[in-house]
């Protein structure tokens, strides 16, 4: 039986492709366009080659450290976004616009030579053509006994598919919107997927390629604010390639997808008056490429439409993380995301928790010993304590949620997030030792000095991340939730209550340590001891 199937061939869908592909897993791509990358597009303009984002365009290396890692290992170039001189600002049409000096819009962006496309073709390079399916649109998905089961739409015909796993890289909305669940998933999940704003699905972007950039030789950077009424774009920037040869102004549309549709013969007229008015009559003439993603079927949903997202906040909410049907299917994308939720960052991190997810859950992954069949080294030993640790990443959210339900139902009326992580969290690590007692180390050459086990602070290692996971997904559930939003300390935890409860959580964590060095070092006592009796019988 096929091991995973993915649907959506976004950034996520392929950086999770790839990785399965690696590590020489099972899998099949199945993607409703006709092309690869999702929200991720370009243009190529006639007159010079230039490649034109008309999805996502920058990145920021110090916040986004799984998009810089990848651009390093899949050797893509790129250079900084470009912001030399004063940007522009117009709020009233009938005046001149104001300079704005000494700002940097972008601080710290970069873009990728060539486009964002060269990293969906990175990520594809290698993917076999056999495994990769174009047109497929989903329709059901059916969780069976030992499988799930999908069901695509293909040219007027149906297509079923069943694999051990499904992950389904694709915006919830969509999900909510267009597939049919069997069985039904639970009303709580349903409601995060609604309230999941696919990021970006109603804006419109447009950009200009020109044969010059007199803007540059003004002194302007490039960038402009259009703040009056009739803004057409609403923000403009610089995207020029990065030798600055191939000239080229980006913007983001000031109106709603409804004036979008009515104005839609006359937008190239707008757009570029709007540019010779902000930037002068040189730009009158350009080569314009738009892309309304407000009209991608496959992107944009109806409530994305009546409820566009004002901003991300950078975390998902945690039950669009949540493995459903006993870990047989996964959602995907990057608005699941634990960091960067919106941004490629967040499809990259989404990939990730699904690649662990998957590689504990496969056949192959689950082996112990070695591959001849001897005992485990202790850095098998530790990866296996690891795995199980980083495991529980997804279980202490349960616990959570489980212990702040029932104290809801008690009518507690405070510390309920304090009582119900700290409970979660000890919970983990009762859990933890009772796991380290069972593991069998070599614990001859592992040293104990002043009664501190060598092997502890690898114990206490991946604990770090599900301490700061469980934080992350609790600030974004609390933020989501109806039962707490009559609860305003609880709903948006202050920092002082946020830090009272990673202080007692820390304080369970030390406990733990403590407990854990006390199992290692008697471990350690029991091998001498089992030693020096085998060197008496010996002797």
């Amino acid at each position: 039986m096929l091991d995973v199937v993915i649907v959506g061939a976004g950034v996520c869908g392929l950086a999770l492709a790839r990785s399965l592909h690696l590590r020489g897993q099972d899998f099949q791509l199945f993607e409703a366009r006709a092309r690869l990358g999702g929200r991720i597009a370009s243009a190529v303009t006639a007159e010079s080659g230039l490649v034109l984002d008309l999805g996502p365009t920058w990145y920021w290396p110090q916040t986004q450290p799984l998009f810089a890692n990848l651009v390093s290992e899949l050797g893509l170039a790129d250079f900084p976004q470009y912001e030399d001189g004063a940007a522009l600002h117009l709020n009233d049409p009938d005046k001149a616009v104001e300079r704005i000096e000494d700002r940097r819009f972008h601080e710290g962006a970069r873009r990728l030579d060539g486009g964002m496309v060269t990293l969906v073709d990175a990520l594809a390079e290698h993917l076999p053509a056999a495994k990769i399916h174009l047109g497929h649109v989903l329709m059901s998905v059916r969780g069976l006994a030992d499988r799930v089961a999908l069901t695509f739409e293909v040219g007027g015909a149906s297509v079923e598919v069943e694999a051990r796993h499904g992950v389904l890289a694709v915006p919830p909305r969509l999900l909510d919107e267009h597939v049919m669940f069997e069985p039904m998933l639970d009303d709580a999940l349903r409601d995060a997927m609604r309230n999941a704003a696919t990021w970006m699905a109603a804006q419109a972007k447009a950009v200009v390629a020109y044969d010059r950039h007199p803007w540059r030789g003004n002194g302007f950077s490039g960038a402009a604010f259009v703040t009056h009424e009739q803004a057409v774009l609403g923000e403009i920037f610089d995207a020029c390639d990065g030798s600055g040869e191939k000239a080229a102004l980006g913007g983001f549309l000031a109106l709603t997808p409804a004036l979008r549709s009515a104005f839609a013969d006359g937008l190239p007229m707008l757009i570029n008056n709007q540019m010779t008015q902000v930037f002068g009559s040189a730009l009158e003439q350009g080569e314009l490429h738009y892309r309304d993603w407000a009209t991608e079927r496959f992107t944009c949903s109806a409530l994305d439409i009546e409820a566009p997202a004002a901003e991300t906040a950078g975390i998902a909410n945690p039950l669009l993380r949540q493995p459903q049907w006993e870990g047989r299917l996964f959602l995907g994308g990057t608005e699941t995301a634990t960091r960067g939720a919106g941004h490629v960052e967040g499809a990259l991190y989404a990939a990730q928790r699904i690649d662990r997810a998957l590689g504990r859950a496969l056949p192959e992954a689950d082996r112990t010993p070695d591959d001849d069949g001897s005992v485990p080294s202790n850095e098998a030993v530790l990866a296996q304590f690891h795995t199980w640790a980083v495991a529980q990443r997804d279980s202490v959210f349960e616990n959570y949620r489980r212990r702040l339900h029932r104290g809801l139902a008690a009518q507690q009326r405070e510390q309920l997030t304090q009582i119900a992580m700290l409970g979660a969290m000890e919970d983990v690590f009762a859990d933890a030792l009772g796991v380290l007692e069972t593991l069998s180390f070599d614990m001859q050459n592992v040293a104990v000095d002043r009664g501190r086990s060598a092997l502890t602070p690898e114990i206490q290692k991946p604990f770090r991340d599900v301490m700061q996971s469980l934080q992350d997904d609790v600030i974004a559930f609390n933020r989501t939730s109806c039962a707490l939003s009559n609860f305003p300390d609880e709903s948006r935890p202050a920092q002082e209550y946020i830090r009272t409860i990673l202080r007692d959580i820390a304080a369970a964590w030390r406990e733990f340590s403590l407990a854990a060095n006390r199992i290692l070092v008697a471990k350690a006592g029991a091998a001498e001891q089992s030693q020096s009796s085998s060197a008496i019988k010996v002797s």
